[in-house]
Formats: C-alpha cells, structure tokens, sequence
C-alpha cells in the first residue's frame, strides 16, 4: 500500500509513499498528510459532519493557509500548494506504479471518494487526476467500489449495508442489488473517524499525561509530536494482538533542568 504522504526533502526532492512517510519525524513542517480532509472545502463554511478547517489546520504539523478565494494552501519547501497539487502527487505515484506492473501506459482513470463527498470534494478529486495526466471516467463512491471488488453484484435482489472505515474518514451505504446493477438507498459518514482520529486521541491522551508529569505541552513542539504520531499509530496496531503496550520516547523535549522522556504504558 502507498500512504498518501508527500514531503519535500531537506535537499528539495519530492518525496511520496513510504518514503515520504519514514522521515517525517525529522522533516514535520514539510511532510503533508491527510489532504483528502480539505480538498473542495473552503475556509470559514459551514463545517457540518466535519470538523472546520481552522481547527483542522491546527492540528497539522505544517504549515495550512486561507488562499485569496477561501481555498486552502499548504506550504512545502518554500512553495504553495493547493489540495488537488498535492492529491496528484499521489496519483502520479500509483500512475506509475501501475505502469510499471503492468507494462503499458496508464491514461484513464476511476477513482473513488466518501459516499458523503459534496460535489465540489468531488470536483476537486477530479482536478487531481487531470492534474496527474489522467482522464477520470467516472468518481465512484467507496463503499459501491468494494462491493464491486467483492463481486455483490453477481448477487440477485438483496438489500445490503456496505461500510468503510479508512485512514481518515467513516462511510456506510446502503445498496440495493438486483439483475447486475446497484442501486443507492442510503448514504452517511463522518470525516473524522478513522485510524488518523483514533491516533489523534492516543497522541491527546500521552500529551495530557506527559503535561501532568513534566508540566510541558508537547503540542507545541512539532518535532515532538510527530514522533508522538508515530509511536500512537505503532501501539494502536500492536494492540490489536496485546492487552497493553509501552510508548517509550528517550529525549522527547527538554526544559532548563536538561532532556525529557517519555515512557508510558497504554492498555486496550
């Protein structure tokens, strides 16, 4: 799998997938991840199911700014970039992956987004696939495409619900098959439910812990809390086979009476 991370490196390489994501914890202020979040959205409306994008924003370990038309920007390096910019980085990776594998060139496209997606989040998917050098077919909703994948629509007239619980977001949908085709009844989600949210609640959790041990907020460090991120998806995994797992993070901070660690204990 491609994590959808892009950086741009000290020596200024652009850096996507796996590779992106190893050294984000020395590089956080150019390391971008989770743009699916503001793509088609624009600052200051109405937020709905979503968590509004200043507080978005704030959360982040780079740099979000409010572009001339209420777009959102993200610096890396020392340039600006737009959502679907950086969502056709990724799709330019798996472009060539594809390519590769297959050994033929790639110039059409299907790409799918959260049932709940408006239409300017889907615009905007759009956007990144031509900026990517594709041509996208059609946008197809998540839950629709694993039913596919699954092949539910060689099934004869059932009612089923399909969810999808992703990195960053939450869908469920209810089709209705019969005689090879689906038919949407029901669509809902939530943008922010997914393994970024559940890393988000460890990462606030052994901030709270540490702030009430050293009196220090790693919040505010950047460097800090990206190694924090890490270490939360770490013990998140390991907890799906343990009843408990240490978080251990020699050298975390420092204050005047010298280095920090961090080393706590998390439990299902």
């Amino acid at each position: 799998l491609t994590p959808s991370v892009v950086a741009i490196s000290k020596n200024g390489e652009r850096l996507v997938g796996q590779i992106a994501k190893r050294q984000a914890i020395v590089n956080p202020e150019n390391t971008i991840y989770s743009i699916k979040r503001f793509m088609g959205r624009k600052w200051g409306e109405p937020a709905g199911r979503e968590l509004p994008i200043e507080e978005d924003a704030k959360r982040k370990s780079y740099q979000i700014t409010k572009a001339s038309n209420n777009d959102s920007r993200v610096m890396m390096g020392d340039k600006e970039y737009s959502p679907p910019e950086i969502s056709a980085m990724i799709i330019q990776k798996l472009k060539v992956d594809a390519e590769a594998y297959l050994g033929e060139k790639v110039n059409e496209a299907v790409i799918t987004v959260p049932a709940y997606f408006n239409d300017s989040q889907r615009q905007a998917t759009k956007d990144a696939g031509k900026i990517a050098g594709l041509e996208v077919l059609r946008i197809v909703n998540e839950p629709t495409a694993a039913s596919l994948a699954y092949g539910l629509d060689k099934k004869k007239d059932e009612t089923i619900a399909v969810y999808d619980l992703g990195g960053g977001t939450f869908d469920i949908s209810i089709l209705e098959l019969g005689e090879g085709t689906f038919q949407v009844k029901s669509t809902n989600g939530d943008t922010h439910l997914g393994g970024d949210d559940f890393d988000q609640r460890v990462i606030d959790w052994l901030c709270d812990e540490f702030k009430k041990d050293q009196g220090i907020d790693l919040r505010q460090d950047k460097m800090a809390l990206q190694r924090l991120k890490e270490s939360a998806e770490k013990a998140k995994c390991e907890l799906s086979t343990v009843q408990q797992t240490d978080v251990n993070l020699p050298f975390i901070t420092a204050d005047a009476s010298g280095p920090k660690h961090l080393n706590i204990t998390l439990t299902r």
